[in-house]
């Protein structure tokens, strides 16, 4: 189950207006699942507002009064059936912080590569459909429209979800999320550790890495020691990711521990983190940084920004540590 931060996005979310937008079959086959995430958001302090299609006939009466039982803290706002329904909530108000659609499947790029974060450019570059056909009728016409809107700065941010237990909960207090966030204001800071908070989430993504075979298991006491010598990347004030430093000698450092939460990944925060770091090496006084990896995504990263694929003699004894890890060195220039 995905870790929930609650008192990080809270923080953000409290006191907000948040549309929460589905349709009347999404809304009937997952009633109970969506009306308990609202009442979650409800005692976070956040104002839901809750846009549906269902239409006006009497065996739907029951679900209508469910909801304002259930959800006193929420708006709902009933979109008649013969109108369109992502132009009506769309449209409903200016300003707006965060819409959530809820559909029945993922989005995914033309690979078929679930999609989590993604900027209004790259989401009309990368032609993105739900996972089935069946879902993408009118939905190009609506992707569209909420990137005009939120480059007109209508609309802040628009999440994507598919419907199900905990999604919408899972979409806006976690790292990870549930869907896809599509969105243009991110605001990155690149700062060291600075709370124990810091601690607990780098600890969460260096552990995903791990389970992905991409880094060595860092324990909680270890980064709590080194607490100095990690550096992390925010966005909107959320840790998403981090990068160790490592003093092999008086000249070199090496950069390790390096992972970006899978929501921000492909969306050049890994690029932000490096360059940030290589920049707060020269600072401190280093001459070279080096980096061990064996993911070749991030090798190519570094071949892009000047590193070089060797490993001198001067660092035999580092190289020893990882046998068959390749080496990336970069001369900081004075």
């Amino acid at each position: 189950m995905p870790k929930l931060y609650l008192k990080e996005y809270k923080k953000q979310l409290s006191g907000k207006r948040i549309f929460v937008a589905c349709r009347e079959g999404i809304l009937r086959d997952h009633f109970e699942d969506i009306v308990a995430d609202l009442k979650f958001l409800e005692k976070q302090g956040i104002r839901p507002v809750l846009f549906h299609n269902m239409s006006n006939r009497f065996a739907n009466h029951r679900h209508f009064k469910e909801l304002a039982a259930k959800l006193p803290g929420s708006e709902i706002v009933r979109v008649p059936g013969d109108h369109d329904f992502y132009d009506d909530v769309l449209n409903h108000e200016t300003g707006v912080e965060k819409i959530l659609f809820l559909e029945r499947k993922f989005l995914v790029d033309p690979q078929g590569n679930r999609i989590n974060a993604i900027s209004t450019t790259k989401a009309r570059e990368k032609d993105l459909t739900f996972e089935t056909l069946t879902a993408n009728i009118n939905f190009k016409r609506n992707l569209d429209q909420i990137c005009r809107k939120i480059e007109q700065g209508k609309i802040g941010r628009v999440h994507i979800l598919s419907a199900a237990k905990q999604a919408i909960k899972n979409e806006l207090f976690t790292i990870e999320g549930s869907g896809t966030l599509i969105a243009n204001n991110f605001f990155e800071t690149f700062s060291c550790v600075s709370s124990d908070d810091d601690i607990e989430i780098i600890d969460g993504i260096l552990k995903l890495y791990k389970k992905q075979g991409f880094l060595k298991t860092r324990s909680r006491e270890y980064i709590q020691k080194r607490r100095d010598h990690f550096f992390i990347v925010r966005i909107d004030g959320i840790v998403v990711g981090c990068a160790e430093k490592i003093r092999l000698d008086a000249k070199t450092a090496e950069l390790g521990a390096l992972a970006i939460s899978s929501r921000f990944r492909n969306q050049q925060i890994g690029l932000l983190l490096i360059r940030s770091f290589l920049n707060q090496m020269k600072a401190d006084g280093f001459f070279r940084v080096v980096s061990l990896t064996n993911n070749m995504k991030l090798a190519r990263m570094y071949l892009d920004l000047g590193f070089k694929h060797e490993s001198p003699l001067g660092l035999k004894s580092r190289q020893d540590q990882s046998p068959g890890v390749g080496m990336y060195l970069i001369d900081l220039e004075p």
